[in-house]
């Protein structure tokens, strides 16, 4: 199409023509944001944005960016989002189109509020170059400013691949939806060298722990959106987020110890069994399934949980659950959400695959995660907790501001058959005696009054008061966070 007049000036296209194109698309974006927000409050920024006339894909022809920006309300709250659009230029990343995302971030960080990333492009605009690079990291950049200050959620609603891939990886939770698709290097690319690997798919990236959630359509996607924004505050100065429940605060929680009772319980069955109306939300299920993480809420207040599970190889902690719990033992710090932490596991892994893949460095974020957060927490031991596995499982020791143990607990530097064999191996050679040794090592030195007694438990408690003693710690704690006075000098006596 002819870009210019009949006198040679650049042909320009009023804002009806281009509100009447835009219009009248079957935009994509567009839908998905309007199912994002609530009906009627959406208003898109930017919206008549769009590249500039070039000797190379000048675009004053009426085709608009292929992102649609804008804010609105989500039950309520503010909240700005931005879509990427693959019937628009394919959803191509350009110099404009990263603009109208930083702008929308710039807002996004005056106001406090959450941003939600739906993601579904083709990759770069090539013919820009470079700029088309910088689109990118200019993206980058803001959400790496935005990281901690405001939520930022991403979801996979279409194809998100190369450098896009890494921006929403940045983000602090990544939803997709089974018809997205989500990589590095294209899958047609990489199938030459393992045609039976599952590239691209939204499950395949959910195993390795890429993906939090995955659903079956992005309508499901946006719902479940909606739905976690209500457990995360607006911003990181908004305090602890509540919501309204009927369940009575000090219901007692019988069904726990028939739960754990059986050998590789499922640790949901507890959480569910603790929380108000059964509800958890879980993060990150298909990855390092020794380790849960989500959210519940106690008596209304929402409550980040990190557990280990011992129906996937007795709780262990192997790398996968160590990185997937300290990522979101730093997230609920970030926004100041209460985390409690439910002990259960045998140790770590032991194995070779684990020694090779930077086991001690995964360990490590867990233990600095717990260690520099500042959040409320409170932390139970309900079964095993041997060896470094209970030191780093959020102990006292390493910042829990509340740890308690039940009746069952067993704490203990070594496990109770290693610390028999180690310590009594070569005199202990009857298996009947073994068995009693071993009884005595548990109701004695693995005993959680060892660890009351040394003050690393601040005290014993039933199963049945689980749920009742950790919301009332939770309520004590309740003004760590806002609390936050300095000291001038102390007050002379006269």
């Amino acid at each position: 199409m002819e870009n210019k007049t009949q006198n040679g000036m650049p042909k320009v296209i009023s804002a009806a023509e281009l509100r009447a194109i835009a219009d009248g698309e079957a935009s994509t974006a567009k839908s998905r944001i309007t199912a994002l927000f609530d009906a009627g409050t959406f208003a898109e920024t930017g919206a008549f944005a769009h590249k500039l006339a070039a000797e190379f894909g000048g675009n004053d022809n009426g085709e608009l960016e292929g992102v649609v920006t804008g804010y609105g309300a989500i039950d309520g709250r503010l909240v700005f989002a931005f879509a990427q659009d693959f019937s628009r230029m394919k959803g191509a990343v350009g110099a404009m189109h990263a603009k109208k995302i930083c702008d929308l971030y710039d807002l996004a960080i005056k106001n406090g509020a959450p941003v939600i990333g739906i993601f579904d492009s083709a990759g770069a605009y090539v013919m820009e170059g470079v700029e088309a690079l910088a689109g990118y990291g200019k993206i980058m950049k803001k959400v790496s400013d935005a990281s901690g200050i405001i939520p930022q959620i991403a979801v996979i609603a279409g194809n998100c691949g190369g450098a896009m891939a890494t921006v929403a990886s940045m983000f602090d939770i990544t939803i997709g939806a089974k018809t997205g698709a989500f990589y590095v290097n294209p899958p047609f690319v990489l199938n030459e060298l393992d045609k039976k690997a599952e590239l691209g798919k939204i499950e395949t990236a959910a195993k390795s722990g890429q993906i939090s959630v995955v659903c079956d359509t992005d309508t499901d996607a946006l719902a479940y959106v909606r739905k976690l924004l209500s457990y995360i505050p607006q911003n990181n100065a908004d305090g602890t987020a509540y919501s309204a429940t009927t369940d009575e605060i000090n219901r007692l929680t019988p069904d726990v110890a028939s739960i754990i009772a059986s050998e590789g319980y499922k640790m949901a069955d507890v959480i569910s069994a603790i929380s108000d109306d059964a509800a958890f939300l879980e993060l990150g299920a298909q990855y390092a399934k020794s380790m849960l993480t989500g959210f519940i809420t106690l008596n209304g207040m929402v409550v980040g949980v990190v557990a280990n599970n011992p129906a996937h190889i007795g709780g262990k902690i192997c790398g996968g659950a160590a990185k997937k719990a300290a990522r979101f033992v730093s997230f609920c710090d970030c926004f100041k959400i209460p985390l409690l932490t439910l002990v259960d596991t045998e140790g770590y892994e032991v194995s070779v695959e684990a020694e090779k893949a930077q086991y001690g460095a995964a360990l490590a974020k867990l233990a600095s995660a717990y260690a520099s957060s500042n959040n409320a927490k409170v932390t139970v031991v309900l079964g095993k907790a041997y060896g470094a596995a209970y030191t780093i499982m959020g102990s006292k020791a390493i910042g829990a501001d509340i740890a308690l143990a039940c009746e069952t607990a067993k704490i203990s530097a070594m496990p109770t058959k290693s610390a028999v064999a180690f310590a009594w191996n070569d005199k202990v050679t009857d298996n009947a005696k073994r068995g009693e040794v071993e009884a005595e090592w548990d109701s004695v030195m693995a005993s959680p009054v060892v660890a009351a007694k040394a003050g690393e438990i601040d005290d014993i408690i039933c199963l049945d008061e689980l749920r009742q003693r950790a919301s009332a710690a939770f309520e004590m704690l309740g003004a760590k966070n806002a609390l936050c006075a300095v000291k001038l000098h102390n007050n002379l006596p006269l």
